[in-house]
């Protein structure tokens, strides 16, 4: 996106500067007005300051693309968007079934779900009645010598034997089964309600992307169009046939058009992976996503 702003700055400063050249010399010979001649200059200063800060941004971005990639040395790096895009179609359902199947936030929910029973088990476990058994047993000497103290020790064997039972614990005991089963409870609610919320975003991710590739088409189109209409409406204006309005809204279209397309790509792709994310399935190739474990330790 930050390159695609660096373009459409480049781009339209050059533009800028072209027509504000052409401008001063109509300007010269009376076929503009002067306040058309500074809305030209206008358009080169701002366009001019657009690029700065787009060339910052890119400049920005690739620092951290370097970073995160862990590459050292000086050499440039684009980016090239790729216009070609898979198009194939998903089956809720079928998404659905693999989500459940592979998707590790439904082992979570399972987990939380026996850690609650599991408490309220060991609540119910450590009420009424509690008997404990001790056994010890030992050998001692003594010596002025450290070592000789080790030397034939004498018994000292003793085993005790107790039982301990609560005559009252005032509740306690069955309080901490109420207040446990009712985390329990509030755990199956929230358990419930995120996986409610699971399948309804496995759900519109699904739907989100079947429609995508559409989307794509039809922005790259917009595109396109966008930037037909902005060398008529410059062709017209060079041959004093537009006013600097049409010209400035045709040029607007066009960048807003292009940024469009990249969006539109970009939710493409994020759809595209998060897809996959959630099932664990390549449904472009139609197989699941597994792992070669023996390559990756080679």
């Amino acid at each position: 996106t930050a390159q695609t702003s660096l373009e459409i700055a480049n781009y339209n400063f050059a533009y800028a500067d072209t027509l504000y050249r052409y401008a001063q010399g109509r300007y010269n010979i009376g076929t503009i007005t002067e306040n058309e001649m500074l809305q030209l200059e206008l358009n080169k200063l701002t366009e001019q300051t657009n690029r700065l800060n787009a060339q910052i941004e890119v400049d920005d971005y690739i620092q951290s693309l370097r970073s995160y990639l862990g590459i050292s040395e000086n050499i440039t790096l684009a980016v090239i968007p790729d216009d070609s895009i898979p198009h194939f179609t998903v089956d809720v359902n079928e998404a659905m079934q693999l989500a459940f199947q592979n998707n590790p936030d439904i082992s979570a929910f399972e987990r939380r779900r026996l850690q609650s029973e599991s408490t309220v088990a060991e609540a119910k476990a450590n009420r009424g009645f509690k008997a404990a058994l001790y056994a010890q047993f030992g050998l001692t000497q003594s010596n002025e010598k450290l070592k000789e103290s080790y030397r034939d020790p004498m018994d000292q064997q003793l085993v005790t034997l107790g039982i301990r039972i609560p005559i009252l614990d005032w509740g306690v005991g069955k309080g901490r089964v109420k207040v446990a089963k009712s985390n329990r409870d509030k755990v199956y609610t929230e358990l419930e309600q995120e996986r409610m919320d699971f399948e309804l975003n496995v759900a519109k991710i699904v739907k989100q992307f079947n429609i995508q590739a559409g989307k794509v088409a039809i922005a790259y189109k917009t595109d396109q169009t966008a930037q037909r209409r902005n060398d008529v409406a410059r062709r017209l204006y060079l041959l004093g046939k537009s006013t600097i309005l049409d010209l400035n809204a045709a040029i607007a279209e066009k960048d807003n058009s292009r940024r469009a397309y990249i969006a539109a790509l970009y939710n493409y792709w994020n759809l595209y992976y998060g897809l996959r994310s959630l099932t664990g399935y390549d449904f472009e190739k139609m197989i699941p996503i597994t792992e070669d474990y023996e390559l990756l330790l080679k």
